[in-house]
């Protein structure tokens, strides 16, 4: 299978997007987010709205010309921490769980970033797939966590990336 990484660049690319980020929020958060939330008629609808809203910093993941997963990052929007780049989102349809999808998207999102020392994210309590996934690429908690409504109020926690300083010319 071959996989291709770029931006998003047309709308097709975006509504591809859309269907990433629906399907896969069903697969990863069932039992994590209440059912109403994320089986609520108006979801998909949400999702192509954020996807056509695209940051600057948004990669697709493709097989062919379908859209099988996407990177979202950019400059870190909180203000307690400086020099960071944030992973805002990083989704892969279900059937190419495994496959080397995610890591693609992540080295490419982490090599578009390369100007900062850290990479900040948020993951929500208890999706232990991710939680793995991310650590295995060598993220750590910081102890930062917050509370966010999803249906219903949820508690995500911060995981970090420091990369070694690159020597100064």
């Amino acid at each position: 299978m071959e996989i291709t990484i770029s931006p998003v660049v047309t709308d097709e690319d975006a509504r591809g997007k859309a269907i990433v980020h629906w399907k896969t929020w069903q697969a990863a958060y069932a039992g994590l987010i209440p059912d109403s939330y994320l089986h609520h008629p108006a979801f998909p609808e949400r999702c192509e709205k954020l996807a056509m809203a695209v940051r600057d910093g948004t990669l697709v993941a493709k097989a062919g010309e379908q859209v099988i997963g996407f990177a979202a990052f950019g400059a870190y929007r909180g203000d307690d921490l400086t020099d960071t780049a944030e992973l805002d989102a990083l989704y892969v349809l279900p059937e190419y769980w495994g496959r080397g999808v995610g890591y693609a998207l992540m080295n490419a999102a982490a090599e578009a970033v390369a100007d900062q020392p850290r990479i900040a994210l948020w993951v929500l309590d208890g999706n232990e797939r991710a939680i793995r996934f991310y650590e295995r690429y060598g993220f750590r908690f910081d102890g930062a966590e917050m509370s966010i409504k999803l249906g219903e109020p949820r508690t995500v926690h911060r995981m970090i990336l420091e990369r070694e300083e690159k020597p100064k010319d």
